[in-house]
């Protein structure tokens, strides 16, 4: 199961208007650790940064799963609660997960999810989609080994 950490990256980026402005911008990528994380992510970003950046902060998230769509480049989270009925008591049970989905538009984030919830066989509700600032996701570098 990937552990998802949100990795903040400070750089000086080239404004439309030809200004630079120094921004920090999220990523989340997928690693063991701490450590692993800011060097996966200092490996992803230095091909596409001139200069100097820094990574200002990494932080563990409660993401459970992501939903892909290469067609777009925005991040929604859609906390849903799977909804159990506990066998002795009776009582409805309700745990939620955050499930990070790509899509263009709120309604495209909603149609997103829906398709990759399609084999789930639990009842579950959608308790909130927002979209994110997160600009891109990495996943594990699976049975690579150094110098490859």
């Amino acid at each position: 199961m990937a552990q998802w950490f949100e990795c903040k990256v400070r750089f000086d980026k080239m404004q439309e208007n030809g200004s630079v402005k120094k921004v920090n911008e999220p990523y989340l990528v997928d690693a063991l650790s701490f450590t692993e994380a800011e060097a996966r992510i200092i490996e992803e970003m230095t091909p596409f940064i001139s200069g100097d950046f820094s990574v200002s902060a990494v932080k563990r998230t409660k993401i459970a799963e992501i939903f892909r769509d290469d067609s777009t480049d925005r991040w929604y989270l859609v906390k849903v609660a799977f909804i159990t009925i506990d066998e002795k008591t009776a009582a409805e049970k309700k745990s939620v997960s955050q499930i990070l989905v790509a899509a263009n538009d709120f309604k495209g984030a909603y149609d997103n999810f829906m398709e990759g919830m399609k084999g789930v066989l639990g009842d579950f509700e959608i308790q909130s989609i927002n979209e994110t600032m997160i600009m891109d996701v990495y996943d594990a570098k699976l049975g690579e080994k150094k110098g490859e």
